[in-house]
């Protein structure tokens, strides 16, 4: 009863905050960019310490030693829920994310999302998302700004896998245009706040960074490391968590 009435306050508390914050950030638009980050970014973290505390969920970062230390790269990672794209901004300084074209007309958080320089793609028409999303990184190159994607194009379950959720090619499209390399991210979140879900559950997740792809490689050979990176990871992540779970049974 207890986890039940905090997972409700959680998310009256997370969903008032969050319209609340879109109408003072909405003003905040006028500044120049790097300043609304600041703002924006604060948000992200109250958000963290609303599910720190009323929810009973953190996080812990490891392989943090292959972030790059400056200019830009790509990040290529798990897609659970939203858990994790509103971490990124506390993970990264200044991130930019691939996002679906349709959050950009979200009232208010689109007009936030547009201000942050966020790289919105039309998934409707692959040709123009592949020109999308190439413009959109070496723009971010220049800025020295960290990118994130999803590859495998959409949010998942921690029960598929490559064969029934296909990694698509758009970040090696990003990684021949723009001679980044490409940091790939494991993660466990799907196990604490899973797709669509109104309840979350207490925990740690596990955000773990894997060693860089150095820029030049083959596509297809880059795609493979990656993806054999991220599965492999993820799925230790999880295993780790369910027997820390039974162990406490």
């Amino acid at each position: 009863m207890i986890l039940f009435l905090r997972q409700i306050l959680f998310n009256i508390l997370f969903y008032g905050w969050t319209a609340v914050c879109c109408v003072l950030l909405t003003p905040l638009t006028l500044l120049p960019r790097k300043q609304f980050v600041i703002y924006l970014t604060l948000y992200f973290k109250s958000v963290h310490l609303l599910e720190k505390y009323i929810l009973g969920l953190d996080f812990v970062v490891r392989g943090s030693e292959n972030i790059p230390k400056e200019g830009a790269f790509l990040v290529g990672a798990k897609h659970y829920s939203a858990y994790e794209t509103m971490k990124m901004h506390v993970l990264f300084y200044d991130p930019a994310i691939i996002m679906k074209r349709e959050l950009k007309f979200i009232p208010l958080w689109g007009l936030l999302a547009s201000k942050a320089e966020m790289i919105f793609i039309d998934r409707g028409s692959r040709d123009i998302a592949l020109k999308s999303i190439i413009r959109g990184a070496k723009r971010i190159k220049d800025q020295g700004r960290p990118l994130m994607i999803f590859p495998q194009g959409t949010r998942v379950s921690i029960d598929d896998t490559p064969e029934t959720r296909p990694y698509k090619g758009g970040i090696i499209r990003m990684y021949e245009a723009t001679g980044l390399p490409i940091v790939p991210l494991a993660m466990n979140s799907g196990l604490f706040w899973k797709k669509k879900a109104f309840f979350k559950y207490p925990g740690t997740v596990v955000f773990e960074f894997l060693p860089p792809i150095p820029p030049g490689l083959d596509g297809a050979e880059a795609m493979s490391i990656m993806r054999d990176r991220i599965e492999a990871t993820s799925t230790r992540l999880v295993k780790e968590e369910l027997e820390a779970r039974q162990c406490k049974k």
